[in-house]
């Protein structure tokens, strides 16, 4: 809960004006509060009866109490001080016990020490003695502040000349003023100002403050006179206590990382915490990277922000079920966020991260999606952070788009990038950008070593040709000619594809996806598995080119590749088929998946590219991938989404549709075979990709040596850089 909830905080209070300050500000505050600190030139413990309310809800919130306050010295105590005779902390510390044992002489004060011991002893109060030397001479600590701070990060400030005593919240006149940081930059300021004034006296940082802590073993001389700890605190000790070392952000009890983990956390502390985590898709990358955000974080003595910054919306919701693993608590940034305040909290916590240090360490983690990270708003918050930072990107190739490069924190001293395929097909620039920025490559896990350590299924590849009719190949030449003449080839023979260009291809690509045979193809190969479940269909984001498929739709209207394989399998096939694509809320994909693990009403997925990134679906058994596009980045994803680890699952089945231009019976010109030349290397190198690692190799190798010998693919062709 957040202190903006108390809707009448008064600027200022005064005792005996009609306000009473326990019971109109402090204790309501408290109770929503985590932490209360404390800076006074007198204290009592009475004053901690009368708050009692509000401590108690503070303590069950796990928040703590800190207090600094000057001891009653005594004319000799000063002298002795003053001339050295006696240590100014031994002084100080005995002064404030002789008070103590003074004052447990009268039965009316040992409820309220014995409750300060108690506290002190379980770590739920922490008390500093101040004095003061200046070459003047001895002085007083007279200072009267006061800051509470509730889980989200804001924080109320007072002052005035209020100290921390019975007499001056029941007896004397006083008056305070109050200070939110949420309601204007003023107040914020002056907040934050207040809470560093705070941390220099309880750091002993101010050159002329001394400060030493009072511990529990200094009451062993009034022990006997000190009364167990009322029922709730006994109650709270009891199932609380203080938090232990291992809490907080923490490796969880069940991960125990194997070996390249363990490697890959160890390179990247040896490379300054920056680095670049190249796994395969299913062995453990967000597991990983958080293990190695803990790392730091102990390094760093639990000072640190992490910023993780991800494509989409549903995988910030896995990150978050991973984080909370943890033990930590994710601020939550997009704008369909179930937190609606994290606005709020991100802005404080980015405001107070700067004055904590290692003594009063803080840490805080942050998600978000790409598109929410690059806007003006949040990288003004994130970019005020000076130190202590780490940046955690997800498929983080995707942030060498040039619209994202500017977007990468350059105070984030800590950096990790995390992806089965950081290197940007066609776009050495971007690729450049995401090294300059997280380093090298400091641990690379392919499928192949995922597979070999059994982190990964194995698996059959079929892959099946599926030929282009005269129509397609006759538009597909087309095409290739107009695109021939919209390049530009520079004098350092590099092609430069202009925007008439970037079009044509896209076209020319969705005549490939949306190939009009590839549905008789498919309804034969899947016949066989009718009545089998844990199928998945990869459909093209295309059209098709023959919409006679469906029932109903005239030959002049375009249909959904994915649409018509659906229709097919469930009307002609008889099979139960649903669609997984970006139309389907979160909540109605859970269903999807869940349904379609337990394989009793649900045979078929058809999916297009929303499987792509971060949608787990462990239980596929057989892929059927209609359509890839160029990049290899994408069909190693799918591969990877097939293969992973599921109960019963021996082994995974890839069916890989080849778009090729010409069937065994169709005559080819020398020409033709030039132009279509491309698409034929760009399918045999996915081919080939999936064959290396595939159980049956040499069976999808001989598929891969007939197409080589058909169109006259020698290894150069293979290499070369400039086909379109």
């Amino acid at each position: 809960m957040s202190f903006k909830e108390i809707k009448n905080i008064k600027k200022s209070y005064k005792t005996l004006e009609n306000d009473d300050i326990v019971k109109d500000f402090l204790v309501p505050v408290m109770k929503l509060s985590t932490s209360y600190l404390r800076a006074v030139g007198y204290f009592s413990s009475g004053a901690l009866v009368l708050l009692l309310q509000g401590i108690r809800e503070l303590i069950e919130n796990g928040g703590k109490i800190k207090v600094i306050t000057s001891p009653q010295l005594q004319e000799n105590d000063v002298l002795a001080i003053v001339k050295g005779y006696k240590d100014r902390e031994e002084v100080a510390q005995n002064a404030f016990l002789t008070t103590i044992q003074t004052e447990l002489e009268n039965d009316e004060y040992v409820e309220s020490y014995s409750l300060l011991y108690h506290l002190i002893k379980h770590g739920f109060l922490e008390l500093k003695i101040a004095t003061i030397q200046t070459d003047r001479g001895l002085g007083i600590y007279h200072e009267k502040i006061g800051l509470l701070e509730d889980e989200t990060g804001e924080m109320i400030a007072f002052d005035g000349s209020l100290n921390e005593t019975y007499s001056a919240y029941m007896e004397n006149y006083e008056s305070i003023n109050v200070f939110c940081s949420w309601k204007s930059d003023f107040e914020c300021e002056l907040v934050e100002e207040k809470h560093l004034d705070f941390k220099r006296l309880w750091d002993e940082e101010h050159p002329a403050v001394q400060v030493s802590k009072v511990e529990e073993s200094q009451f062993e001389t009034v022990i006997d006179k000190i009364k167990a700890p009322p029922k709730w605190l006994a109650e709270i000790i009891e199932s609380k206590s203080i938090e232990s070392e291992e809490e907080g952000f923490s490796l969880p009890n069940w991960l125990s990382l194997r070996p390249y983990q363990k490697d890959a956390i160890a390179n990247w502390k040896e490379h300054g915490y920056r680095g670049i985590f190249s796994m395969a898709t299913g062995t453990g990358k967000t597991l990983t990277g958080l293990a190695a955000a803990e790392q730091l974080y102990r390094d760093k003595q639990k000072l640190l922000g992490i910023v993780i910054v991800v494509p989409y919306q549903h995988l910030v919701t896995q990150w978050v079920e991973d984080i909370e693993q943890f033990g930590i608590q994710p601020i939550i940034g997009f704008s369909a966020s179930p937190q609606r305040n994290w606005r709020n909290q991100l802005n404080s916590v980015t405001r107070l991260f700067n004055y904590k240090t290692e003594k009063d360490p803080m840490s805080f983690c942050f998600i978000t999606t790409n598109a929410t990270f690059r806007t003006e708003a949040i990288q003004k918050m994130l970019r005020r952070l000076k130190r202590n930072v780490l940046l955690i990107a997800d498929e983080a190739h995707n942030l060498g788009a040039e619209h994202l490069q500017k977007a990468l924190l350059p105070n984030a001293e800590y950096r990790l990038a995390l992806s089965a395929t950081i290197n940007r097909k066609g776009d050495v620039e971007g690729t450049e950008s995401l090294h300059r920025y997280f380093g090298d490559v400091v641990m690379e896990y392919s499928l192949k070593d995922a597979i070999n350590s059994k982190m990964l299924t194995p698996y059959n590849y079929y892959p099946i040709p599926v030929y282009l009719t005269e129509d397609e190949r006759h538009e597909y030449l087309s095409l290739t000619r107009q695109i021939a003449r919209s390049i530009i080839r520079e004098k350092s023979g590099k092609i430069k594809f202009t925007e008439t260009a970037k079009m044509l291809l896209i076209k020319r690509a969705r005549i490939v996806a949306g190939a009009e045979n590839k549905l008789e193809v498919l309804k034969k190969e899947i016949e066989r598995y009718k009545d089998d479940s844990q199928i998945l269909v990869y459909c093209g984001a295309t059209t098709i080119n023959d919409p006679s498929y469906v029932e109903g739709v005239s030959p002049e209207e375009e249909v959904r590749q994915i649409d018509a394989v659906s229709k097919m399998l469930g009307n002609d096939l008889g099979m139960k088929v649903a669609r997984f694509t970006a139309q389907e809320n979160q909540q109605e994909r859970k269903l999807l998946i869940d349904t379609f693990s337990k394989g009793e009403h649900l045979q078929v997925l058809t999916a297009i590219r929303c499987l792509d990134e971060g949608v787990n679906i462990p239980s596929v058994e057989k892929a059927f991938i209609l359509a890839s596009s160029t990049n290899p980045k994408e069909y190693v994803q799918r591969r990877g989404r097939v293969l992973r680890l599921y109960e019963g699952k021996e082994r995974a089945d890839i069916y890989d549709f080849i778009t090729l231009p010409f069937s065994e019976r169709d005559s080819i010109l020398p020409e033709e075979i030039a132009s279509t030349k491309s698409l034929i290397v760009r399918e045999l190198k996915r081919l080939e990709d999936f064959a290396s690692i595939a159980l049956n190799r040499r069976e999808a190798f001989e598929v891969s040596e007939l197409i080589r010998e058909r169109y006259s693919i020698e290894a150069v062709d293979m290499e070369r850089k400039d086909l379109v």
